[in-house]
């Protein structure tokens, strides 16, 4: 098993008692704290366990570096953690007043604060458009300019605050913040190329039969996954067993509200020998 985003090791500690002796799990994440707790989560396994921190856009590599042939099942939990979201030092949550950072990864160099102090106001505008799907990215991408001339924004507190006055205290079930907080994380952290390229290599990466699972939580990350299960299936490599994605029931987000918006799909791959078949039926 490779668990891609392997966080705290949940996902890996349930699989990873099934696996018994023989199996192995291959667990990667960007960011180091993840990896130390998931240490200790898995620590009882009798399974293989290996913890790399990479990120899953480089799965190929790490699974041929860990000399592992095939892999069975593929997880990708596309997930923030409450950890992550309460970390001072990771600046991703506007509940509290943070340093603007944003990045899963420290060694990266490029901090939100960079971006949003520096980037032409176009460039925010359109940023906050594609990566937030917001309508008003072009007054909101405004009034950060405005600001930053007088101070830079170096907060998360000072960000959201812009954003309220830009949006003049509309009220909506979601903060009004949170759409900018969102596209500013997946640009600082490049999410949706990775998550390309680790769909574009699960189909190779995988064994006749195997599993590849994916956990997404906004329709930018969802869309892709649709689409490239969909493309596999109709080239005869995946079948999907998800037509629809799986949702959390009422009681799942009542125990845990961030579960709200999650949507689960999985695909199989199909073996070779069937590819033509499953082709011509369809």
């Amino acid at each position: 098993m490779v668990d891609a985003t392997i966080g705290h090791g949940g996902h890996s500690y349930l699989f990873g008692k099934e696996l018994g002796p023989e199996g192995t799990i291959l667990g990667l994440d960007v960011d180091r704290k993840s990896i130390q707790r998931a240490q200790l989560t898995l620590k009882d396994l009798t399974c293989r366990v290996i913890l790399a921190h990479a990120n899953f856009a480089d799965v190929d590599r790490q699974v041929l570096k860990y000399g592992i042939d095939k892999v069975d099942f593929l997880l990708a939990d596309l997930g923030v953690s409450s950890a992550q979201l309460a970390d001072a030092e990771r600046g991703l949550s506007f509940q509290q007043d943070m340093p603007l950072d944003m990045r899963f990864d420290q060694s990266r160099q490029t901090t939100a604060a960079d971006i949003i102090n520096k980037a032409d106001e176009k460039t925010l505008a359109d940023l906050i458009y594609k990566f937030g799907e917001d309508r008003a990215s072009r007054r909101i991408a405004r009034f950060i300019v405005r600001h930053r001339r007088v101070e830079p924004i170096k907060t998360t507190g000072q960000l959201a605050d812009i954003v309220c006055r830009a949006l003049g205290g509309k009220r909506s079930r979601i903060h009004p913040a949170t759409r900018t907080f969102q596209a500013l994380r997946i640009a600082v952290n490049n999410e949706l190329e990775n998550l390309q390229a680790l769909l574009t290599k699960a189909p190779e990466l995988l064994a006749d039969g195997g599993y590849a699972a994916v956990i997404s939580f906004h329709s930018l990350e969802d869309r892709l996954v649709k689409y490239d299960f969909r493309q596999n299936a109709k080239n005869g490599v995946y079948e999907i067993l998800t037509k629809k994605p799986l949702v959390p029931c009422r009681q799942e987000v009542e125990a845990n509200p961030r579960a709200r918006s999650a949507k689960l799909r999985i695909a199989r791959k199909l073996a070779k020998n069937l590819e033509w078949s499953f082709s011509h039926d369809s």
